[in-house]
């Protein structure tokens, strides 16, 4: 899951970043107006926490302007603008949520799930894909109802996978979504990685697709689905 964080503030920022990041998920911070467009015309992302007090370009314009290109991203607003007419402006502006500063991390959490939860059109959050169940919330993945332990990259590679199931990913969409634009991947990471996997689960739950990436085989349509 990647998310794009639009935010100034140093400090609050920073904190969101690392605590999003320890929860497995890939982000990209930017702190200004201009760096956001930029990014969001590379596309990508599956969420946006976006500030809209922001230097060089409002986060207003920024909302306005994914809206206006078609782009469907879930944007979670996190702004000091406290007053019920800033709200009803960010919401009609395009925002899937709003959340007024200061706020605790815990319901950022929440709101970011719900959000996730809102683009898979699920009303729970755990990943289902034959004996391989994962709970995001809770970093939690079991087989055949063995709890398996992941280390962080295993769990966003696995995530990654089952999320995209039936669908081959490239070695470099896996590096992107796990590591992000400034993440520093050695060579053999990912390699390393799956391997783990495998290891873990079972020999034949990721599938190598040789000179393009790797796959998790779909299920049949009436066993796949979330729990």
């Amino acid at each position: 899951m990647r998310i794009l964080l639009v935010e100034d503030d140093e400090l609050l920022g920073s904190a969101i970043n690392d605590a999003l990041t320890r929860s497995a998920y890939s982000v990209e911070w930017v702190r200004d107006g201009r760096a956001a467009h930029v990014a969001l015309k590379g596309g990508g992302f599956d969420i946006v926490v976006l500030d809209l007090g922001l230097p060089r370009l409002d986060g207003l314009e920024i909302l306005r302007r994914i809206r206006a290109a078609g782009d469907g991203v879930p944007v979670l607003v996190v702004s000091a603008r406290d007053r019920a007419t800033d709200r009803v402006i960010g919401l009609d502006a395009g925002a899937d949520d709003y959340l007024v500063k200061p706020f605790d991390l815990d319901e950022l959490f929440a709101r970011v799930r719900a959000l996730q939860r809102r683009l898979r059109g699920a009303a729970v959050n755990a990943l289902r894909h034959g004996d391989v169940q994962i709970d995001p919330a809770a970093m939690a993945v079991t087989h055949r109802g063995r709890a398996v332990t992941l280390q962080r990259r295993e769990f966003m590679v696995l995530r990654k996978l089952v999320e995209n199931a039936g669908q081959v990913l490239t070695r470099a969409q896996l590096e992107e979504a796990i590591y992000g634009w400034d993440g520093n991947v050695e060579s053999n990471a990912l390699d390393v990685h799956i391997h783990n996997l495998r290891k873990k689960i079972a020999p034949d739950f990721i599938r190598t697709v040789r000179g393009v990436g790797y796959i998790v085989d779909a299920q049949e349509p009436a066993a796949a689905g979330l729990v």
